[in-house]
């Protein structure tokens, strides 16, 4: 992604905290990256404002005013929800201002804090530690899904080792993660697998190492849910990493870490 992009672990359990400043003077015609899903919810902060980027089960390009910043704490996949008191299902793949969410005198609040403070991520890290004490802790059942997914186990593998059934898990993973646990298991398949290529893996091997059932199987899986050709995919992330080399830069990861 264009401009510069920091992050780092959040005190608040699973999350990410992370920065990012638009390229001020963009090249002419240069291609904007998109957001890949990630099973993460974000808040963002952009312009004074709180924008939530609800789950993603698509790419997301962005759309940066040159020079723009933005900070954001991203959810561990399945709590974002909590923390904002909806369904993510109600937020699948879109971008909405956190007053559209919450009552607008809190949201308000919450973004003149951030926006008016020193430090910007600090604050929004402050908030959604205060936030999230109220709100109790997340919810072992679903964090175990997630874990479970992510690391590579099968839906029903999932399921079994939290005692729940088919229906009782969707209708969970629904309100919590946005979709349902295949389509969770295919989003952070897909990342394992983008992360192997993104190391120098082959295709073949990122897709077996993965849980792909063989290349093919991968090539349309990036294509579905990325947007995009596993080829071209190498060629932005190399394009990427190049611009990050020149300017000493952290290149941001697929996840949804901007608004689109």
């Amino acid at each position: 992604m264009p401009g510069t992009y920091q992050e780092r672990p959040s005190l608040l359990d699973g999350a990410v905290l992370w920065r990012r400043e638009a390229d001020p003077a963009p090249a002419p015609g240069a291609a904007a990256y998109p957001v890949l899903p990630d099973g993460c919810m974000d808040l963002v902060l952009v312009d004074g404002r709180l924008i939530v980027a609800g789950p993603d089960t698509r790419a997301h390009g962005t759309s940066d005013s040159p020079g723009g910043r933005f900070a954001g704490i991203r959810f561990a996949p399945g709590t974002g929800a909590a923390f904002l008191g909806v369904p993510a299902h109600a937020l699948r793949d879109l971008r909405v201002p956190l007053d559209e969410v919450w009552e607008k005198g809190a949201a308000r609040d919450a973004a003149e804090r951030a926006a008016e403070a020193p430090d910007p991520l600090g604050a929004l890290e402050e908030f959604a530690l205060r936030r999230a004490a109220d709100t109790g802790p997340w919810d072992p059942v679903i964090r175990a899904v997630a874990a479970g997914l992510e690391a590579g186990a099968t839906v029903g593998a999932a399921a079994d080792a939290v005692g729940l059934g088919a229906r009782q898990l969707h209708r969970r993973s629904l309100d919590a993660f946005g979709y349902g646990p295949k389509t969770l298991a295919r989003v952070l398949r897909l990342q394992r697998a983008l992360g192997l290529v993104r190391e120098g893996t082959p295709f073949a091997e990122a897709a077996h190492r993965a849980g792909c059932a063989d290349q093919a199987h991968l090539a349309r899986e990036t294509r579905e849910l990325a947007g995009m050709t596993l080829r071209a995919y190498t060629a932005m992330t190399a394009a990427r990493q190049a611009r990050s080399s020149a300017k000493t830069e952290t290149p941001s990861p697929s996840g949804s870490s901007t608004t689109a």
